[in-house]
């Protein structure tokens, strides 16, 4: 699969060129569940070699609208990887500690360790997307006159340089962006609603964002356009089609992990003329 049509590296993009109900050449998700298995299966075998390289750690960004798919992505993706090797952490509203930190204090804590493969269920991006729409930081602890128009430009400023900062200290940022549409949102807060084993996901809150659905689309532009670059890219993936989303997904986290040139470490000489005497030693107990 060509993922460069989901690929946004630099300020060049606008959101209305992406379909959220794309589905490539894939007609059906029979094929498509297929070839996610057989992505699955390469990310098994990518993981250990992460694991056991202990150079390299992957963060996987997913950010979306609700209902967007993200909890269902993770649980099918990342069905295959061995739980020791892979964190989940879902971000949600700051608690009176993470608040008197700055806005990054909370994220850092929780990136991953090297050979260890991050997920983040929303992330740092809430601090350019919900606190923006509905003007959060009017009641934060910042002062006043830290508060001004160059606001967002400055922590858009603030996650450039933290990605870089990551990447250049081997962490791989992947950002992934669930494009839905408002028409598919509403389908499934109706399934929410009328399925009694989804009535608790469904909130009161849901449907008053979807008053705020344009804002949202304007904040997730601005912060995509100023934050991509080639080190931390941003993945629009088209999530009308839940399958679809998945499989895209799959094919840029298994293009990533090839893309490390991954390998399990070799011994040195010295070290493997050892192991011969240590199989004796073994051998030696039975006698």
């Amino acid at each position: 699969m060509n993922l460069d049509k989901f690929r946004v590296t630099s300020s060049d993009f606008t959101l209305k060129d992406h379909k959220t109900d794309d589905t490539g050449t894939y007609e059906h998700k029979k094929q498509a569940k297929k070839d996610m298995a057989k992505n699955i299966e390469k990310m098994r075998i990518l993981q250990n070699k992460l694991y056991a390289q202990n150079e390299y750690a992957l963060l996987i960004i997913i950010q979306a609208m609700d209902a967007a798919g993200k909890d269902g992505l993770i649980k099918h993706v990342m069905s295959g990887i061995n739980p020791q090797g892979c964190q989940v952490v879902s971000f949600k509203q700051p608690s009176s500690e993470e608040l008197d930190h700055d806005f990054l204090w909370r994220i850092n804590k929780k990136l991953p360790e090297r050979g260890r493969i991050g997920i983040f269920n929303r992330s740092h991006y809430e601090d350019v997307l919900i606190v923006r729409v509905h003007d959060l930081v009017q009641g934060s602890q910042i002062p006043n006159h830290l508060i001004g128009k160059d606001l967002w430009n400055q922590r858009f400023q603030h996650i450039r340089n933290f990605e870089q900062y990551l990447f250049d200290n081997a962490i791989i940022p992947i950002k992934i962006f669930l494009n839905l549409s408002k028409d598919e949102q509403r389908q499934r807060f109706y399934d929410r609603i009328d399925d009694p084993a989804k009535n608790w996901k469904f909130s009161a809150g849901d449907v008053s964002e979807r008053q705020h659905w344009q804002d949202y689309m304007n904040a997730f532009e601005d912060a995509i356009k100023n934050t991509a670059c080639p080190e931390a890219p941003w993945f629009v993936i088209p999530a009308d089609k839940k399958w679809y989303a998945r499989l895209v997904a799959s094919e840029i986290i298994v293009e990533t992990l090839e893309n490390l040139n991954l390998a399990y470490p070799k011994l040195s000489q010295a070290e493997v003329a050892k192991l011969s005497l240590y199989r004796q030693q073994l051998i030696n107990e039975d006698t």
